[in-house]
């Protein structure tokens, strides 16, 4: 069964809130500059009025996507339209193995092979090698995360043609106040320095993030 990362926050300001969860962008080795994607948005009314809490849920299976976009990424926009995932291994650290963690892009039509063992992937990283192309369109290649059910391009860097693009993901996700529609391109850097950090990087599966009356964040790992 699928190991699930699980983030429940609890709004104990005066005022319902919105909140949106995105995630640290991974490590890229080719293509430029990286893109984070709003993976998850809703409103939450005060717990002592509502009894309510948001729970976001992600699939700790690491998936490699493409997007097509007819315009670079623009904040605030959506990321692109049509899209294809697969889900994917990582590189190991240590050399040992042969993992599934290089995937081929085709642009026509849109897809990735079902990956398979790659020489040369930087540790801890899928590879994402893309055909020749012309642009527009554009295309975005980088992590994906199962969300609630769907799977979302949660960070990215526009594809290169004919070239390999090793993304390394990192279990640290975000929760901030506002709105951002899922799958739109947002402002990271800007976004989470005063956000909630849900570290899963020690191997918790479980933070409880509080939004205190004072607006100040507390979180609890389990």
């Amino acid at each position: 069964m699928a190991t699930l990362l699980t983030i429940n926050v609890k709004n104990f300001e005066a005022q319902t809130q919105g909140f949106y969860f995105f995630q640290q962008p991974a490590v890229y080795t080719g293509g430029g500059q990286v893109y984070s994607n709003s993976l998850f948005s809703q409103s939450l009314g005060n717990y002592d009025g509502t009894g309510s809490i948001l729970t976001f849920q992600v699939n700790l299976q690491y998936y490699a996507g493409i997007q097509q976009a007819n315009t670079p990424p623009q904040i605030g926009a959506s990321s692109g339209y049509a899209s294809a995932s697969r889900a994917i291994d990582l590189a190991p650290s240590s050399g040992s193995g042969k993992p599934n963690d290089w995937t081929t892009a085709t642009v026509n039509p849109l897809g990735l092979s079902a990956p398979v063992y790659g020489e040369g992937v930087q540790p801890g990283a899928f590879r994402i090698t893309t055909p020749v192309f012309n642009s527009p369109p554009y295309y975005n290649v980088g992590s994906a995360v199962a969300v609630n059910g769907g799977i979302v391009l949660s960070n990215f860097v526009q594809a290169n043609p004919a070239s390999n693009t090793d993304c390394q993901p990192i279990l640290k996700y975000y929760v901030q106040t506002g709105s951002y529609t899922p799958g739109s391109v947002m402002d990271f850097t800007q976004s989470s320095v005063t956000a909630a950090l849900a570290d899963f990087t020690g191997g918790y599966t479980v933070c409880n993030i509080t939004l205190n009356a004072n607006g100040t964040w507390s979180t609890q790992l389990q």
